[in-house]
Order: C-alpha cells, then structure tokens, then sequence
C-alpha cells in the first residue's frame, strides 16, 4: 500500500500573515464547450454543482467549481473522492466531446490568512494582476503566475486565499509565499481597501 504525501508535508510559516500547505486535495480537471447547456447541465448533474460564471466559483459542501478558462473548469473535492468524481463525470458526458481527468497528485495547495490587507499585498507582490477587492472579490478565480511559476488563487473569505500550482513547483512558491509575507516587509497598500 503506497502511503500518500502532499508536496511539502504541511510545511507552514506565520509572518505577516499565514502561509501553510493545505495537505491532499483532490482536484479534477473538466474540459468541455462550457458555452453548451448539455454539457454544463450533465456536469452539473455528476458534480452537483453548476457551472460558475466567468472568473467564478460554486461551492456545495467541501466540493467547489472553478472557472479556469473558457474551456476548463477545476472542481476541488475531497482528495479520496477525486476518482469517483471522474467516474461520474465520464458518464455523464458520454457521446460529448469533453476530459476528465484526476489531477490531484499533480497539484500543490496553500492556504493563506491573515488581515485581509496582507494577504492580498502579499499576493501582490508575486502577480501581475490586480489584487484589489473590487478586482478580485472573495469568490473570484484568477489563473495567473506568482513570479515564475504559473498558479491559480481565490479568496475563499476576507482574509483567507488558496493558491494552486504544479507540484513540481510547490517548494519554490512556498519560499515565494513565505518571503513575500516576512513581518516587516508589509507595505500596506491595501490597508483600508
């Protein structure tokens, strides 16, 4: 029996804010016309959630769907329901052009909390996109790079961020995360935002 790991073993750093890794998740990536009724009404139907808006997400119980791509939805579950999920997704969508695929062991998660402010100035340093609350509003999905590494975040709350990337990449955005979020280095440009 193989014994499971997440990337970094739960690896945690408390500056400015919290930076920890978020241990397995199961991720399932969903590709498809989401421009289609049948095919977002059959995921719907496997997952349990609909289909989010652009840039958005939908969440029932643990489970969420993100919006990836005009193309490409993420649904974050369970890691241990992963597999299932996939089974349900092909049948669902059997005789539609579509991919389902258990992407969980190739993806690293963090969590991030703390003042709402500093997560995002911590983000902010890392991104080029706009980590104002308007621009990025709790719920709202950006698939983006922190410095070198391609990654996805959300804002599940004030104050609390996911960030996803390729495991192959999660010890470098992990130093990433914990040296933009150092106490003392907080510039505090979105304090009061």
């Amino acid at each position: 029996m193989v014994d499971l790991a997440s990337a970094l073993s739960e690896a945690a750093s408390s500056g400015a804010i919290r930076v920890e890794e978020a241990g397995l998740c199961g991720m399932v990536t969903i590709r498809g016309d989401l421009t289609d009724a049948t095919f977002t009404d059959a995921v719907q139907a496997a997952t349990g959630i609909r289909a989010p808006a652009e840039r958005g997400m939908e969440r029932v119980g643990a489970n969420a769907l993100l919006w990836m791509s005009p193309d490409e939805l993420m649904l974050t579950c369970d890691h241990d329901a992963a597999g299932d999920l996939v089974g349900k997704l092909e049948s669902a969508l059997a005789g539609q052009h579509h991919l389902a695929v258990n992407v969980s062991d190739a993806r690293a998660v963090f969590r991030l909390s703390g003042d709402d402010g500093a997560v995002r100035d911590t983000l902010a340093k890392l991104t080029p996109a706009d980590m104002s609350v308007g621009a990025c509003p709790v719920g709202a999905v950006r698939r983006t790079r922190l410095a070198q590494a391609a990654a996805a975040f959300w804002f599940e709350a004030e104050g609390e961020a996911m960030v996803v990337c390729f495991r192959s990449a999660a010890g470098y955005v992990f130093e990433l995360l914990k040296t933009a979020s150092a106490s003392g280095a907080e510039p505090g440009y979105f304090a009061g935002d």
